[in-house]
């Protein structure tokens, strides 16, 4: 007779299955990786992963979700700790940097593929809307201290472009280990110069 699982059991597997889920689909991409694949790198019989999520869609979303909500933690953390716009907006770029080269296959799901029917997964929509505050935060801090001008959608995502541009080229080998920091930190600082906020 099975054993009633606890939900701590539930948790537990749920996070050891989404933990090899989120290499396998990073390293072969999610429609080359099978529910039975997952199983075999766990170890279990091919039908337990379907006592815990509905199919690889829905394991997928879970990956991401998670991905998302670490990578917004992240940011979060980092523009709370400083003081002051220039100094929020360098952390946040910092921790940016630091998730993104830090956790590779988290990454690549959360910015590499757009996942079909996303309305289906409420809990990976709100991440995702998370995760993109934590690119406009900071450049409402710049202005609201009169650092920077225009528009905050607009300049969230150039900043964004930029940082996620370099972290790209290091993960594919084009720039060498601390070459996405370095360029970041141009970047920023080239972008910022031209987006100062007009005396």
């Amino acid at each position: 007779m099975p054993r009633v699982l606890s939900d701590t059991d539930v948790a537990d597997f749920r996070d050891r299955l989404c933990e090899a889920a989120e290499h396998l689909f990073a390293e072969h991409g999610p429609d080359a990786v099978t529910m039975r694949q997952l199983a075999a790198e766990l170890g279990v019989s091919p039908m337990t992963p379907y006592r815990y999520f509905k199919d690889k869609d829905d394991i997928l979303a879970a990956v991401r979700t998670n991905g998302f909500n670490r990578f917004a933690q992240a940011l979060e953390t980092a523009r709370d700790a400083a003081t002051g716009a220039r100094a929020k907006g360098a952390a946040v770029g910092e921790a940016y940097v630091a998730f993104a080269l830090g956790n590779p296959h988290s990454y690549k799901l959360m910015f590499d593929l757009n996942q079909p029917h996303v309305e289906k997964y409420p809990e990976l929509e709100a991440a995702g809307r998370r995760a993109h505050a934590t690119m406009t935060g900071y450049v409402d801090d710049a202005l609201a201290e009169g650092v920077l001008g225009g528009d905050r959608e607009q300049i969230g995502m150039m900043f964004w472009a930029a940082t996620h541009g370099a972290v790209v080229l290091e993960l594919a080998g084009v720039l060498p280990p601390g070459g996405a920091r370095k360029l970041q930190l141009s970047l920023d600082s080239t972008l910022a110069r031209g987006l100062r906020a007009k005396a």
